[in-house]
């Protein structure tokens, strides 16, 4: 199963960058790898809710999510002929103060290894555009 991960160290308080993650519909805003966020089921983050995101260059995509720990940490799932790609957004306390940030997106199913090939690269990007833009943003507001 393809998998990508990234992460990083942000000066800002786990509780600001959680504030920003789990806040999904306001992504747009945050990372230019997201053109805009749908909540079909609320925006407040729950297990079983789902959001439409459209991205650049990748088809509008429906995701799930399928687990979820309010401060810390959620996972969630989207669905395409042949592959199932799940994502990863973890929010902890890093060594030294301030916050470790780590996505990850996780492609598995018959085409998995194939989509996983041939779009790494753009996952890659739009998985290190995301983390930044959360770090900027956190950062900012923390005064860093």
């Amino acid at each position: 199963m393809p998998t990508f991960e990234y992460a990083l160290t942000i000066d800002a308080p786990p509780a600001r960058v959680w504030d920003l993650v789990s806040d999904v519909e306001g992504w747009p805003s945050v990372t230019a790898s997201v053109t805009s966020v749908e909540a079909l089921d609320g925006a407040e983050l729950a297990v079983g809710g789902r959001f439409v995101l459209i991205q650049p260059k990748l088809r509008k995509a429906v995701w799930t999510v399928t687990a979820l720990r309010p401060g810390s940490d959620f996972r969630w799932e989207s669905k395409a002929p042949g592959v199932v790609t799940r994502g990863d957004h973890l929010v902890e306390e890093a060594d030294g103060g301030g916050s470790r940030l780590t996505v990850a997106i996780v492609q598995s199913g018959p085409l998995g290894w194939l989509i996983g090939r041939l779009a790494g690269g753009l996952t890659r990007r739009y998985m290190e555009m995301e983390a930044q833009g959360f770090k900027s943003r956190a950062e900012a507001a923390a005064g860093a």
